[in-house]
């Protein structure tokens, strides 16, 4: 995703720390270092987003999509 800012990026992952998506761990070394992870309903939501996936594909090749 070459388009992503660093600054949106950022955004997007504390949203979904604060929708309870994904853990933020902050390690106190220098640089500083941060790691993302997906929590317990986090990786609960990972068929659904497949599935999304799968039904993009789907769509993409009735032709209704134009590139």
């Amino acid at each position: 995703m070459p388009q992503v800012t660093q600054a949106n990026l950022t955004k997007e992952l504390r949203a979904l720390e604060k929708f309870g998506l994904v853990h933020r761990e902050v390690y106190k070394v220098v640089p500083p270092k941060v790691e993302y992870s997906l929590t317990d309903i986090g990786q609960r939501f990972i068929p659904v987003i497949e599935a999304l996936e799968t039904w993009a594909i789907d769509y993409k090749n009735t032709g209704h999509v134009t590139q």
